[in-house]
């Protein structure tokens, strides 16, 4: 019990302030202190006014310490240098170079058989593929897709293997022709029927925000995705009878 009274009278004290009481008179030590820094041309201390009250202390909790905050900046620092390129969509598009495959030639051509296309080459210097517009129609299937084209139409398909800007396309799955006389359907495609494309760029589709959620379970993911795609210029239609040119300006 004894300690426990000492212990509530100590906390009484330390906790309640204690009323302002006269400052004691100058002492000769501080008289002479403030004599000698007159003479050297410092200022002399300043007496407090009221003596120093004692209030429980105050905890400050901090975010961050002054190293995080080093290592914050640094991160910041490190995020600009990665963020130097500009934002989205405002640069340059560059698709990586792709890792060659390891397949031999007949692999590869089998491959892009089965997509539905040929590569015959490098377009020359000599070549003059596009030609003027003509009222022939075709329907060609690319991998998985159906496009509906004209001589002098551009494309986007998706990223084609083993081709470069500026080859050569034959493009051999054609459906359907047709023209202002006649239509012919195959069954499923037509055998002796082709259409030729230029590479004109492969390049990337708009970014695509895919986000999941389950909800109660604490579960976000959010991911971005852009699409290869290669651009194909379509310059002839083969395996239909064309109307003649002055027909066509009448």
């Amino acid at each position: 019990m004894a300690s426990r009274r000492c212990l509530l009278r100590f906390l009484s004290i330390r906790l309640v302030p204690q009323r302002s009481q006269p400052l004691a008179p100058i002492s000769t030590a501080t008289r002479t202190l403030t004599s000698l820094s007159e003479a050297l041309g410092s200022p002399a201390p300043r007496a407090l006014a009221s003596p120093r009250l004692y209030y429980p202390s105050r905890c400050h909790f901090a975010t961050r310490s002054s190293g995080d905050e080093d290592d914050g900046e640094d991160e910041e620092e490190h995020y600009d240098d990665e963020g130097s390129d500009g934002e989205w969509g405002d640069d340059e598009e560059v698709v990586a170079a792709k890792k060659p495959s390891g397949k031999t030639e007949e692999e590869k051509v089998a491959e892009a058989a089965e997509i539905g296309y040929k590569v015959l080459g490098p377009l020359e210097a000599d070549d003059k593929p596009f030609k003027p517009y003509e009222p022939v129609f075709a329907v060609v299937q690319i991998g998985s897709h159906q496009f509906k084209v004209s001589n002098g139409d551009s494309i986007f398909t998706e990223r084609l293997k083993f081709c470069d800007v500026n080859d050569k396309l034959v493009l051999n799955r054609v459906l359907m022709l047709g023209s202002q006389a006649q239509t012919v359907i195959g069954r499923p495609i037509l055998p002796d029927a082709a259409v030729h494309a230029v590479v004109e760029e492969h390049a990337l589709d708009a970014k695509v925000i895919i986000f999941k959620k389950k909800r109660r379970k604490n579960y976000r993911r959010t991911k971005g995705h852009r699409q290869e795609l290669t651009k194909l210029r379509i310059t002839n239609i083969e395996g239909i009878d064309k109307p003649e040119a002055a027909a066509v300006a009448t």
